[in-house]
């Protein structure tokens, strides 16, 4: 009998001031809001019971306190390759103000001066994935939103690029899985009221 393959719970951290006005939240590091502290402990209600082998964290203060207020703080281990995407100089900038002056842009097609390219976001997530692997047991993953959408790009084999495909609200839950040795996505953007 074959040892069962870990599962990634990935776990958008809640709310933030920048998250809620649409700005690119990168490497700032912004607290999370009332409403996102409660998302966070929502959260906690539905990881409740689950076994963990590695509880892996940003370590940016959102993505910690959606950790610790999710029950899962005791047990936390902060991976800087978890931090989001390094915007650079559109830092704190949204995407309406960014097409101003480069019309068309996106983040998945940059550029992104003085900050990462998909494909450097890319590497990140697969050295996490890699981490993921050898854990020898189920993960959970607090991170953020671009970074997390390259990392189930990357999980399924595809381009960093790619993680323009899902899109992931705040406070969500995620699940990465396998069926028989295909990596697949289990569970996608669950909000925590959801079952």
């Amino acid at each position: 009998m074959s040892t069962p393959q870990p599962t990634l719970t990935l776990v958008r951290h809640g709310d933030t001031e920048w998250s809620l006005s649409g700005r690119h939240t990168g490497w700032t590091d912004i607290p999370l809001v009332e409403s996102g502290r409660r998302q966070a402990a929502q959260l906690g209600s539905r990881l409740r019971g689950r076994s963990f082998g590695l509880v892996l964290s940003s370590p940016l203060s959102r993505a910690l306190e959606t950790c610790r207020l999710a029950g899962l703080g005791n047990t936390v281990t902060t991976d800087p390759d978890l931090r989001e995407w390094n915007y650079g100089d559109l830092e704190g900038l949204t995407s309406d103000e960014i097409r101003q002056s480069m019309p068309g842009w996106t983040i998945w097609s940059g550029p992104v001066p003085g900050g990462e390219s998909a494909d450097e976001v890319g590497q990140r997530a697969d050295r996490v994935i890699a981490r993921a692997l050898a854990s020898g047991g189920d993960v959970a993953i607090f991170a953020h939103g671009h970074l997390l959408r390259v990392l189930a790009a990357r999980w399924l084999g595809l381009a960093a690029q790619d993680g323009a495909l899902f899109e992931l609200g705040t406070a969500t839950l995620s699940r990465l899985g396998w069926e028989r040795e295909r990596r697949v996505i289990e569970l996608w953007n669950e909000p925590p009221g959801q079952s």
